[in-house]
């Protein structure tokens, strides 16, 4: 059985924050989050998940699901509780991209840009006095920290 991330107590507030984005409460729901959080720390391929997660396929869907109708973004949203926002630091970090990855049809922008390293993404955080995230944006490469910058209000958490 692999590690898992979220404790007892932790997981009875997210399981009502999931509920209440109209995910469907089925028997797997907690392993399959896990499965979903395992493999963003791990960094593994889906096909890699262990096991004792469930289907790899079953999981990776319901990522993709949730991603697409901005249920995660809503999720870490509803799991920012009161903010010390006396100050905010913000930073950012290039992701490379895969040399096949622009230029693909697609109706969605990719965040896909270039710059002095390439294709890049950029990810761009907020967080809170204690260093806690409260916001996030992802760019193309070539936006820098202070054009993403008014985007993040750490108020309206």
């Amino acid at each position: 059985m692999p590690r898992l991330m979220l404790s007892d107590e932790f997981w009875s507030k997210l399981e009502k924050i999931l509920l209440q984005e109209t995910i469907y409460n089925k028997r797997n729901l907690r392993m399959t989050v896990e499965g979903m959080l395992y493999r963003m720390r791990v960094g593994c391929p889906w096909r890699d998940l262990p096991k004792a997660f469930g289907s790899w396929n079953s999981i990776y869907k319901r990522f993709n699901a949730w991603s697409l109708s901005s249920k995660w973004g809503r999720i870490f949203k509803a799991l920012i509780i009161d903010p010390d926002c006396e100050w905010e630091f913000i930073d950012g970090s290039y992701v490379k991209a895969h040399q096949h990855s622009a230029g693909a049809v697609g109706k969605k922008p990719q965040a896909i840009g270039k710059s002095r390293a390439g294709n890049t993404t950029k990810i761009h955080l907020a967080v809170d006095n204690y260093g806690l995230p409260v916001e996030f944006e992802i760019t193309g490469g070539e936006v820098n920290d202070c054009s993403a910058a008014p985007g993040f209000d750490c108020q309206a958490t």
